[in-house]
C-alpha cells in the first residue's frame, strides 16, 4: 500500500510534537527529583534494570586464600592444579625452582586467566590479588598493606551441581597427587612483618641431611623412637575411636650439642613431614598462637626449642606471690594458652601432627608441661657413648671395623662427658683417620683432666667453692661416674650441685 504525501505530517508538526514530549519528560524528571529521595530513586532504577535486563547464565565462585584464621584448602589445591593448566594465551606467569624440585613451579600473575574443560563443562579461572591499607589496632598511626588473594571460577549455572560435587573434589585429589610427586619438605618460620593480621608463616626448603642412619644415638633408643613414629602414623582410626586428637608430643632434653635438632630433622626426613619452627618469643598474644596453629598443615612437626628460656609466661609469675600490677610484662602469651595449644580444645584442629619441645634443663620446666598426655615420650639426648662414637667414625672417616686407637678412645669416652658435636668436630679436622683420631684422644684427655680438677676442687674447698649454674648438672654426673672419688666426696658434690 502506498501513502500519499498529503497524509504525511509536516516537519513543523513533528518538531512541535518532539518539543512537547521533551518538555513533558523534563517536567516529570524535575517532579521526580523533588518528590522522590535519591536513595529511593536509586533503588527504583536498579529494580527496573533488573526487570528489563536478561538474567546472566553464568555463576562465579570466589575462592579466598583463607577462611577466618585457617587457610582455605580449596585455594591451595586450585593454586597447585592450575599450574598444570596454563594455556598458550596466558601472558604473565611467576616461575621458580629450588635445587630439590624436579621442575619449575608455575603460578599465575594477578589478573591472568586459565580455561579448563571438565566433562563437557567450560570453566574460566582468574587469579585476583588486591592490596588494602589497614591501621594497626594497637597503634592507629601505623598502616600496613594487606594482600588479599583469591581465585574466581566462572561457569554456566546449569553445571553448578557437577562443579561442586565432582569438579572441586577432583581438583583436591589431583592437587594431592601432584604434591606427592613433587614433594619437597619445607621449614616454616615466623614472619613478624604483618602487624595488622599478626605474624604469619614463611617457608624455605628443608634440606637438612640428618637421618636416623647418621644420627649418633644409642641403638635401642633410636629403635624405640622409630617404632613410636611408625605406630603413630598408622593409628588414625585408633585415635578417633578413643576420642583423642591425632597428635604426638616429644620432649628432647639433654646438654647442648647432643643432637636434639638433628633428631627433629631426622624425624621430618623419615616421615616426610614439614617442620614449623615456633619461636614463642615472637608471639605477643594467645590469639596469635591459635592463629598459627590453625594455619599449620597436616603431617607436620611443630618445634619449640629451648622451652625453658624462650619466654616468661605471666600466669606462672603471678602465682609466685607477686601481684599482676607489680610486674611489667609486654606480652599476653600465657601458660594456659600454651597448654591449650598442646592438649586443649585447639590442639584438635588438625591431624597427624607432632609437637616437639627441646630443653637443656628438664628440671626447670613447669610441671604442668610434663603431665601425661602433653609430652608423650621423653627422650634423653645424652653425651656421646661408644656406640655413638663408632657411628660417627663410620660416617666421617669411613672406618667400619677396627682401628688401633679405638680401645683407648672407648675407655676415655666411657668416663668423659663429651657431646657428639664435639666428637664430630674433631673427626672433621682431617681426612687422615690416624690424625683425626689422635686429635680426638687429646680432646678426651683434656676434658677428662678438666673434669678431675673440677671434682677435686669441690671436694677440697666444700665451704668456699661456688659452682656456676651451668656446671651443676655436669658436676653431678661427673661425681656419679668417677670411680676414684670416695662416697663421702660424692655426697659433698651432690650437695654442692643442688645447693
Amino acid at each position: 500500500m502506498m501513502f500519499s504525501t498529503r497524509e504525511l505530517p509536516s516537519p513543523s508538526s513533528l518538531f512541535s510534537a518532539y518539543a512537547s514530549m521533551a518538555t513533558s519528560m523534563m517536567l516529570v524528571r524535575s517532579m521526580t527529583n523533588d518528590l522522590i529521595p535519591y536513595p529511593i530513586r536509586g533503588y527504583l532504577l536498579s529494580a527496573l534494570r533488573y526487570l528489563f535486563k536478561p538474567p546472566s547464565p553464568l555463576l562465579t565462585l570466589i575462592i579466598e586464600e583463607s577462611t577466618g584464621m585457617a587457610r582455605n584448602q580449596v585455594y591451595d589445591a586450585a593454586e597447585t592444579y592450575l599450574c598444570t593448566k596454563v594455556s598458550p594465551n596466558t601472558e604473565r606467569l611467576k616461575i621458580s625452582k629450588t635445587p630439590k624440585e624436579k621442575g619449575l613451579t608455575i603460578k599465575l600473575e594477578n589478573g591472568e586467566k586459565v580455561v579448563d574443560l571438565y566433562e563437557g563443562v567450560d570453566l574460566r579461572w582468574r587469579f585476583v590479588c588486591s592490596a588494602n591499607e589497614r591501621n594497626d589496632p594497637n597503634n592507629p598511626i601505623i598502616s600496613r598493606s594487606i594482600e588479599r588473594r583469591s581465585f574466581e571460577v566462572c561457569f554456566n549455572k546449569k553445571d553448578k551441581e557437577k562443579v561442586l560435587d565432582s569438579y572441586i573434589p577432583y581438583i583436591l585429589e589431583k592437587a594431592k597427587e601432584f604434591k606427592d610427586e613433587q614433594r619437597v619438605l619445607k621449614m616454616h618460620t615466623l614472619n613478624c612483618g604483618q602487624v595488622y593480621e599478626g605474624i604469619k608463616w614463611e617457608s624455605v626448603n628443608l634440606e637438612h641431611p640428618a637421618t636416623f642412619e647418621t644420627l649418633a644415638m644409642e641403638p635401642d633408643l633410636k629403635r624405640a623412637v622409630i617404632e613410636d613414629l611408625n605406630r603413630f602414623v598408622k593409628r588414625k582410626d585408633f585415635y578417633k575411636r578413643v576420642g583423642r586428637a591425632w597428635k604426638r608430643g616429644y620432649l628432647l632434653y639433654g646438654p647442648p650439642g647432643t643432637g636434639k635438632s638433628s633428631l627433629v630433622a631426622a624425624m621430618a626426613n623419615y616421615l616426610k613431614f614439614d617442620v614449623y619452627d615456633l619461636q614463642l618469643g615472637n608471639i605477643m598474644r594467645d590469639s596469635d598462637l591459635r592463629r598459627l596453629l590453625l594455619s599449620t598443615g597436616n603431617k607436620s612437626i611443630l618445634v619449640i626449642e629451648d622451652i625453658d628460656c624462650s619466654v616468661d609466661l605471666p600466669d606462672r609469675l603471678y602465682t609466685e606471690g607477686r601481684k599482676q600490677h607489680d610486674i611489667q610484662i609486654p606480652v599476653q602469651l600465657t601458660l594456659s594458652g600454651l597448654l591449650n595449644f598442646i592438649d586443649g580444645l585447639w590442639s584438635s584442629c588438625g591431624d597427624e601432627r607432632i609437637i616437639v619441645f627441646t630443653t637443656n634443663h628438664r628440671e626447670r620446666l613447669d610441671p604442668a608441661l610434663l603431665r601425661p598426655g602433653r609430652m608423650d615420650m621423653h627422650i634423653h639426648m645424652s653425651y656421646c657413648t661408644t656406640q655413638g662414637f663408632k657411628l660417627l667414625a663410620s660416617n666421617y672417616l669411613g672406618i667400619n671395623g677396627y682401628h688401633r686407637l679405638f680401645p683407648e678412645i672407648e675407655t676415655l669416652i666411657s668416663n668423659t662427658e663429651v657431646t657428639p658435636a664435639q666428637v664430630a668436630e674433631e673427626l672433621m679436622k682431617s681426612e687422615d683417620a690416624d690424625i683425626a683420631l689422635e686429635g680426638l684422644v687429646k680432646l678426651l684427655k683434656r676434658k677428662r683432666l678438666e673434669g678431675d680438677e673440677l671434682v677435686n676442687g669441690v671436694a677440697q674447698n666444700e665451704n668456699k667453692a661456688v659452682i656456676p649454674e651451668a656446671k651443676r648438672q655436669k658436676l653431678e654426673m661427673r661425681c656419679r661416674k668417677s670411680a676414684r672419688i670416695a662416697p663421702a666426696k660424692v655426697k659433698i658434690c651432690k650437695e654442692k650441685a643442688f645447693a
